[in-house]
């Protein structure tokens, strides 16, 4: 089965949302091995990245935050012959903690950019700053005091 260029960035897009939703941080950040993240603790490598959603992020005894990231509006742009694709999306972020009501907790924007090596895409750089419209976090990130 052939997959095109534009469905496999696609997929890493979507395996970023997967594995933080079911707790798996360190293969989250394993998607950035060969990424810079611009964030608003400045600009980050894969194990800083890993370290910080260690640090923050609330982990939950199912052993997941008890999230479900809704990535849409993907624009992507692929130049195969350059080896680079990008895409930018819209993210939503719902959560339900314990016996309390399903809620969406923030919404904001990826800004990513790939590169395709030795057959296959990954990550180069992801804007992980366009933080717009932070909701109530305190059930999800450690020391969350408003935005």
């Amino acid at each position: 089965m052939t997959v095109s260029h534009e469905q496999q960035v696609l997929n890493l897009l979507y395996r970023y949302a997967e594995y933080i939703d079911i707790g798996d941080l360190a293969g989250a950040s394993e998607l950035f091995r060969h990424a810079r993240i611009k964030s608003t603790h400045g600009e980050l490598g894969q194990a800083e990245v890993l370290a910080l959603w260690r640090e923050l992020i609330i982990i939950y005894p199912d052993g997941t935050p008890r999230t479900k990231h809704v990535i849409t509006n993907p624009i992507v742009e692929v130049d195969a012959a350059a080896g680079t694709a990008t895409i930018r999306s819209y993210y939503t972020v719902l959560q339900q903690v314990d016996d309390g009501p399903l809620r969406t907790i923030t919404a904001g924007r990826y800004h990513d950019r790939f590169e395709h090596v030795d057959g296959a895409w990954r990550y180069c750089w992801r804007d992980y700053s366009l933080h717009d419209m932070p909701g109530e976090l305190a059930g999800h990130l450690h020391g969350w005091t408003g935005a």
